[in-house]
């Protein structure tokens, strides 16, 4: 089917926007449709995957769309629409151009130099070389420059996988059970959730199974009082309170009350009332100190380069820079080190970050470990087989692209000292955690 010929002048005008770099490539994406009103799906899924597709391939496409007499940026939206939808899709091409695009086609990427092929930034390249060697950091940038696929987690308090899955053939959806995540299920193609009764009635939510998998290493169970440090806009805040049946307490802080906000209706669509959005200043809000030492469960899903979710946001490595890193470290132990005064004797800490980064994960974790002598490490490979899930690790969870076909995530699990004898508390922790609700809401 022919495109429209009006959509190669809107990929080339949204591409030059995008390319600025100013603000991530969804946002700008969904300002230019919010202004051009006029587009129906198809065509914002048109253009939106060709943009996608020129930042997937950004070193590769450059290098070819300087030639000749085209405007490159016209060339860039060229070569993204024609990997996106064919050659054959796009109308009104000269000669020259529809020679130019056959010719692309059939470059073999493999004879070219080793960063182009891996389509990356020099820095960036480089740091997975080193960490991965040449050979598996190629293999892992060709996932990376691949569409991520539709992940879907089925709430259990509202469904059972079996019957979602029945449900979605209906539509017809195809969708099939996720390896590792119990209540994941991978749709086949990218159809449009949100209209379907499924996802209006709070019966399913998009997300990662690698996502999945570590709102489930957390360990929440029924009754206990678990804080999600950096929530969001609460995909594993509204898991753990799956897991958690709905019982306890789960507190979700973030510094960001936009992000707070989009969890609220994500809260009604689930049925969960276990659920407690709480702003925060900063990691040592004084909310924070309210409940130092009461809190069984504590997940934190660190601010990171995002290195890992490259599939879906491919814009991230040509907007991050190497020295945005060791701010992002400063950062980061700052806000473990303040989640870790919220957990209790015999307390676990979950550490997690969806950076593919040494820098980011691991050394965190043992910067950590060498100041706190009070927690220990607890083998991911023990904590898996606590929660029967079939992956194999070693004292980290590192789940890869290319291996696992997740985004890149990594998680630490640490595990508070119990005391040798308890102390009473200042106050009950449940008044604690009512004080530090109330603090919210003022």
């Amino acid at each position: 089917m022919r495109l429209p010929p009006a959509i190669l002048g809107n990929t080339e005008e949204v591409l030059r926007e995008v390319l600025r770099f100013m603000s991530p490539a969804d946002v700008t994406l969904s300002r230019y449709f919010k202004d051009h009103p006029r587009f129906g799906g198809r065509e914002r899924g048109v253009i939106a995957e060709a943009v996608y597709a020129v930042l997937r391939n950004k070193s590769f496409y450059t290098d070819f769309a300087g030639a000749g007499n085209t405007p490159s940026m016209r060339k860039l939206a060229l070569l993204g629409l024609s990997e996106t939808a064919g050659i054959d899709a796009l109308g009104g091409l000269s000669e020259d151009e529809t020679h130019f695009l056959t010719r692309i086609k059939e470059v073999d990427r493999t004879l070219l130099p080793p960063q182009m092929q891996a389509n990356l930034p020099a820095w960036l390249y480089e740091k997975l070389v080193g960490q991965f060697g040449q050979e598996e950091a190629l293999e892992l940038a060709a996932v990376l420059n691949t569409p991520a696929p539709l992940d879907l987690r089925v709430n259990s308090i509202k469904a059972n996988r079996d019957d979602v899955m029945a449900e979605l053939a209906k539509a017809p959806i195809a969708a099939e059970p996720m390896p590792y995540a119990p209540l994941g299920l991978r749709v086949l193609k990218k159809p449009a959730l949100q209209n379907l009764p499924l996802f209006k009635d709070g019966a399913i939510e998009v997300q990662d199974e690698g996502s999945q998998v570590l709102a489930q290493i957390v360990g929440a169970r029924r009754g206990e009082m678990v804080v999600d440090f950096c929530a969001g806009a609460g995909g594993k805040t509204l898991a753990l309170g799956a897991t958690m049946r709905n019982t306890g307490r789960l507190y979700a802080f973030d510094v960001s009350e936009k992000r707070l906000a989009k969890l609220k209706p994500r809260m009604a669509r689930s049925g969960l009332s276990n659920v407690h959005p709480v702003l925060i200043a900063h990691e040592r809000d004084a909310k924070i100190k309210r409940l130092a030492g009461k809190i069984d469960r504590v997940l934190v899903d660190a601010p990171c380069s995002g290195l890992g979710t490259l599939r879906r946001n491919p814009d991230v490595k040509w907007r991050q820079k190497p020295e945005a890193i060791g701010e992002m470290q400063e950062k980061q132990a700052a806000i473990l080190a303040g989640a870790a005064r919220l957990v209790k004797g015999g307390g676990r800490l979950v550490y997690a970050t969806c950076s593919l980064l040494n820098e980011e994960n691991d050394f965190i974790v043992e910067q950590f470990l060498a100041g706190h002598p009070d927690f220990t490490l607890v083998p991911m490979s023990a904590v898996l087989a606590e929660q029967k899930i079939p992956l194999e690790m070693g004292d980290y969870l590192k789940m890869l692209p290319h291996k696992h076909q997740t985004d890149g995530f990594f998680a630490a699990v640490l595990e508070r000292k119990a005391k040798a004898k308890a102390e009473p508390a200042d106050k009950p922790a449940r008044e604690a955690a009512d004080e530090a609700a109330e603090g919210n809401e003022e």
